[in-house]
């Protein structure tokens, strides 16, 4: 870190008001709806939420596979819709991907090595076959596929989930990528070898300074990966919370992250059988061809009010008292009144654990 002061430098990458409209033949679909991320180098954003909220449209936004409807997104301080030649190709190999299904993300022609070699020699990045066997080998140690003799020869039918998901990362890392987009790149996995997986990605952005924009619909992941980073909560194509990771998920200040908090399963049936349900009044998840009007959340909400949440669509708030943590909420002090959810669980296990004592005294 630098000892002299100066202006907060430009994020590696940065989202600003992106939204993403789909025409179809019902109707526009918004897909994504105002969202603002600020992506670093050596640092993790987790982007949380149920299926359809939006996630995956934005991290294609962010590695300019959809270009935005509304917004920009700049890279290194440039809109990345107006990069050209060298520039261009420096964004295109600085922002990798890392797909959900290590079993379509690989092309079942090519071998290992022929999948890592191809963009080294691609873009130059080697000086011969030799050089780029052995660069390739280096990459197969970095996501623990040792011996790397093992798996250069082989295809993509000859590995395990596990191995296809290492082999996709070391793909990416061919480039010397400075940020990932790692869209649920676990959530296939046996949970066995998520742990690993997870840990070798930690060591990539340790090691390398690899920044992430890390997917996923599991609070307990993100908790997980992006303890020390920010997590961005979205619902129907909006981020309705977002804020430092260990925040949000241990007091959550939208009723939304709440019921999201609440869905993760407990090691602990004791533990699980005194949580409190989520309480929300539907299950079902308003169409994105008709998104509710003022809180999109509300039709859900256990706290709705109305009058005032069915009326104005809230902008996110800071939460008082909690640095860099946002809600979009009209009825925050409310949620902010309640006993919080981390404290409710911490109470049920000490009751479970008093009444144990009891019976064995």
């Amino acid at each position: 870190m630098s000892e002299h002061s100066g202006p907060v430098s430009e994020p590696l990458m940065r989202l600003d008001n992106v939204g993403q409209v789909f025409h179809t033949k019902r109707g526009d679909v918004r897909a994504v709806d105002a969202v603002s991320l600020d992506l670093n180098a050596g640092r993790v954003v987790c982007l949380v939420g149920e299926s359809g909220s939006g996630k995956t449209t934005t991290a294609r936004i962010a590695a300019g596979l959809n270009a935005p409807t509304e917004g920009s997104v700049r890279f290194n301080g440039k809109d990345v819709t107006e990069l050209g030649g060298r520039d261009r190709s420096t964004y295109r190999r600085a922002v990798q991907y890392i797909h959900q299904d290590p079993y379509a993300s690989l092309n079942p022609t090519r071998t290992v090595e022929s999948t890592l070699v191809a963009p080294m020699r691609k873009h130059r990045m080697v000086k011969s076959r030799a050089a780029a066997r052995k660069r390739a080998e280096e990459l197969l140690i970095e996501v623990d596929l040792t011996p790397p003799s093992n798996f250069l020869s082989k295809y993509p039918h000859q590995l395990s989930g596990g191995q296809r998901q290492r082999v996709a990362v070391a793909r990416a890392l061919t480039m010397e990528p400075r940020l990932i987009i790692a869209d649920e790149a676990t959530s296939m996995l046996d949970v066995s070898i998520r742990i690993s997986m997870l840990k070798t990605l930690g060591k990539l952005r340790d090691d390398l300074d690899v920044g992430f924009l890390f997917i996923t619909h599991d609070l307990a992941l993100a908790k997980y990966f992006g303890a020390d980073g920010e997590t961005a909560v979205m619902y129907l194509g909006r981020v309705v919370e977002r804020g430092p990771t260990t925040q949000v998920i241990n007091e959550p200040s939208h009723p939304y992250t709440r019921a999201l908090r609440q869905a993760i399963p407990e090691p602990d049936p004791k533990l699980t059988r005194s949580k409190q349900g989520a309480g929300l009044r539907t299950a079902d998840v308003p169409s994105l061809l008709a998104i509710p009007v003022g809180c999109p959340f509300h039709p859900r909400c256990p706290m709705a009010q109305p009058g005032l949440c069915d009326t104005d669509r809230p902008d996110l708030t800071m939460v008082a008292g909690k640095a860099e943590h946002s809600a979009a909420c009209v009825r925050l002090p409310d949620v902010a009144a309640e006993m919080p959810l981390a404290a409710q669980l911490v109470a049920a296990a000490g009751d479970e654990g008093a009444g144990a004592a009891g019976g064995a005294a």
